[in-house]
């Protein structure tokens, strides 16, 4: 291994990533979007001879700096969905209530049947179908959330049902995702098979659950009768506890044929009551900052410009607006039926707030490209720019949507910023 090379792709990837990043959320644009397009410009950009490409070791994906690379960007999404499911306490999904679940469940159920259906229709192959549902499913909570909590709106009846939705959102898409993958490495879509790979998938969460609600509290209390606690400040001994269970669950999950990053997220709920306490927000956020840049350069690296063509453009275009109307009328309707009292701007709200897909979809197509079924990949180099550019552009396009139709139904809550307490609900 040339350490030069490796050294120079580390300080290149990362200069480059947040420089972009940082200049995209100048202009109120997600950072990781000008992350994505520094990985197309790496790939794509050749001048004559030269290329970042060649320059970086990165043309053959068989050499040793390209794995290496691999192996950051794997880092990079075990992390992201780590510090996810960090964020997620069991007994806040357990209080959602009967309207967040309705919302979660058919916003969901319809992006999935869209897509499915969409792709079945487009080339008739069944993975690609599988995996462009799987990216239709996702809802990026960290998008809207943002928004929420930037307009100082997240007491609100809306903010509350979205924030909702979204965690069992995320349980219900990591579900279906462990489904898709499962059924795409074992290559078999027979009822038997689909019906283990559930039940896997079922059991691998309920058992977190389980370790959540019995388990973690009596650690806890023996860790408190041996160690004084330092709240806020980082316990690098339970940091180093939370990396190891992260990569372990993540082992777990690739053993029993789930998705790795299932295991990462499903672990980071293990430790989401307590991560507070142990200070454990800015040790993880440090090792996600570090690492992430390379999952979203990687993304955008294996965008092939050569293959966006007009009937590509004309697919995304499709999947773009069955994306918005799928969350958009699923989460509105679930609301409706599960709460009579909310009103049109509410529902709409609601519908908003569930449609940013953001890196959630990002991950399911960039699993799906390295899944080779029958010879051929379970998402095809088409359908991964198609959903790239659905993610990115819902991502842009939720939040001015979300903030024009918050100010419409509280204005007066916006010029006080909530603090009077007419937001309550």
């Amino acid at each position: 291994m040339d350490l030069g090379i490796v050294f120079l792709t580390i300080v290149l990837v990362l200069f480059l990533a947040k420089i972009s990043a940082v200049v995209f959320e100048k202009f109120g644009i997600p950072g990781l979007v000008g992350e994505i397009l520094i990985g197309v410009v790496i790939a794509n950009l050749v001048i004559g001879d030269w290329s970042f490409m060649k320059v970086l070791d990165l043309e053959d994906a068989d050499s040793i700096n390209s794995q290496f690379f691999f192996v950051l960007a794997e880092m990079g999404v075990i992390f992201l969905l780590f510090s996810v499911g960090l964020e997620m306490r069991v007994c806040d999904l357990m209080k959602v209530g009967r309207t967040a679940s309705l919302v979660a469940i058919l916003g969901v159920i319809l992006p999935f049947i869209f897509g499915f259906i969409l792709m079945l229709a487009y080339d008739g192959n069944m993975y690609h179908a599988l995996f462009l549902g799987a990216a239709m499913v996702a809802t990026s909570v960290g998008i809207t959330a943002k928004v929420i909590k930037d307009m100082k709106v997240m007491n609100t009846k809306e903010s509350r049902i979205i924030i909702g939705a979204a965690v069992i959102d995320d349980i219900m898409g990591m579900i279906v995702l462990a489904v898709v993958v499962g059924m795409a490495q074992s290559g078999s879509l027979d009822i038997v098979s689909i019906g283990e790979i559930v039940v896997k998938a079922v059991i691998f969460v309920v058992f977190i659950l389980f370790l959540c609600s019995k388990v973690v509290p009596r650690f806890d209390r023996w860790w408190r009768s041996r160690f004084v606690p330092r709240p806020c400040d980082i316990n690098y001994t339970m940091l180093t506890v939370a990396v190891i269970v992260c990569f372990g669950s993540a082992y777990v999950a690739d053993l029993i044929g789930l998705a790795p990053i299932i295991g990462a997220f499903l672990a980071g709920m293990l430790f989401a009551d307590r991560a507070k306490e142990w200070g454990m927000y800015k040790g993880i956020e440090s090792i996600t900052t570090f690492l992430l840049p390379f999952f979203f350069v990687y993304v955008g690296m294996n965008v092939d410009l050569g293959a966006i063509s007009s009937d590509v453009l004309l697919l995304f275009a499709v999947v773009l607006i069955l994306a918005i109307i799928g969350k958009h009328v699923g989460g509105a309707l679930g609301a409706k039926i599960g709460d009579k009292s909310l009103d049109k701007n509410s529902l709409n709200i609601i519908g908003i707030g569930m449609i940013p897909r953001g890196e959630v979809g990002i991950i399911v197509a960039a699993m799906g490209l390295k899944i080779v079924v029958d010879g051929s990949q379970a998402v095809s180099q088409e359908m991964y720019v198609v959903v790239v550019l659905m993610s990115v552009v819902t991502t842009l396009i939720a939040p001015p949507l979300l903030s024009k139709l918050f100010r419409k139904k509280y204005p007066e809550e916006q010029d006080n910023g909530c603090e009077t307490g007419r937001c309550q609900i």
